[in-house]
């Protein structure tokens, strides 16, 4: 009998083990923080020490707008907002070699798709917008979905994005859901009042964040930061929040938390006109509870930019203060804060090989 009992355990914990998913392989990470002065991109050891500097010149005319990793590999994604309109240039962070990633029209970047192999990007605004899957081969795939779009996620596992787009001032805005093409489009929510903005998916594909923005012409104001289901039912409110500088929620790796730029001087109308009158902090949100907490507290700051680190220990951050600006991390758990690099610097990623 006992013999038995044993076999018929050796035979469900074998059928476990094969019904179980793959354990995804080990991967390294990189930190790096773009230094303006020499410019170039800095990585930087566990301890804040620079391992490492890719040199980058400033395009002409250009002032750089943020960095994008990719979700796995050592490409980066570097946009740049220039004279002439946007424009994102790839980097490979194991060579140190730049490409532009598109030649023949301005480019804007939304996402890079889940396995990092392609990146959606927004091209010749000003002619003929269309998005467009650029894969790292070369490769083009023009998406069938509106030129309007100016915001675009794809789910964590591939299986489609949501974008939103706009008719117009005073239209408001609406959320889509598409396949990886743009194909068997689907409404998941629309809105008359706010242009939906920076929608974010958990990462377990199970909920998604956005930032609702007044749809007036004041170009700076208070937003709010929502979350709903997958398939765009129980949207609910979570907080309010900073709009119109382009800051994005950013979900902690566990899906617990969502960081987010809060704005201190609602009330403040210079704000509402000038980026540099923004004064703002760093909450955290339990988006099971709702319970709102300040991460940060500093006094007569711009900060912005929330990015967390892949172990879910650390946030990094912009931090501007007296026109100078710098990049910090925060620890998650205690606030406690440090600045990285002694000099001017901007932007921050984690690569995740």
């Amino acid at each position: 009998m006992l013999r038995k009992l044993i076999v018929i355990h050796l035979f469900q914990l074998a059928s476990l083990v094969a019904c179980s998913s793959p354990t995804q392989a080990p991967f390294s990470v990189e930190f790096y923080v773009f230094r303006f002065e020499p410019p170039a991109l800095v990585q930087l050891s566990a301890d804040d020490q620079p391992l490492r500097e890719i040199p980058m010149s400033t395009p002409s005319g250009c002032g750089l707008d943020n960095l994008f990793p990719s979700p796995r590999g050592a490409n980066m994604a570097i946009e740049w907002n220039c004279s002439v309109g946007q424009t994102v240039v790839l980097l490979n962070t194991d060579t140190g070699r730049f490409k532009q990633a598109v030649t023949d029209s301005d480019s804007h970047f939304l996402a890079w798709a889940p396995d990092g192999e392609s990146l959606y990007l927004k091209v010749n605004t000003i002619d003929h917008p269309q998005v467009l899957r650029l894969h790292l081969n070369g490769n083009r795939d023009i998406l069938p979905i509106t030129q309007l779009t100016y915001d675009l996620a794809p789910a964590p596992g591939g299986g489609g994005f949501v974008s939103s787009f706009s008719r117009g001032m005073g239209f408001g805005s609406e959320m889509d859901m598409a396949r990886s093409d743009g194909r068997n489009v689907k409404q998941l929510i629309a809105d008359p009042q706010f242009y939906l903005s920076f929608a974010r998916w958990s990462p377990d594909g199970k909920r998604i964040a956005f930032i609702k923005i007044p749809d007036s012409q004041t170009p700076f104001t208070v937003g709010e930061l929502w979350l709903m289901s997958a398939d765009g039912s129980n949207a609910y409110k979570l907080a309010e929040a900073d709009s119109g500088h382009g800051f994005a929620p950013a979900w902690s790796p566990d899906g617990a938390q969502l960081a987010f730029v809060a704005r201190d001087n609602p009330d403040d109308p210079a704000a509402d006109q000038s980026a540099a009158a923004l004064v703002s902090n760093i909450h955290l949100v339990n988006v099971q509870s709702g319970a709102e907490t300040p991460l940060t507290k500093f006094k007569l700051t711009n900060v912005g930019m929330p990015v967390w680190s892949p172990d879910g220990k650390q946030i990094a951050i912009t931090f501007v203060m007296n026109d100078k600006m710098n990049v910090i991390l925060i620890d998650a758990a205690s606030g406690e804060t440090r600045q990285v690099l002694a000099g001017s610097a901007c932007c921050s990623a984690w690569i995740r090989k």
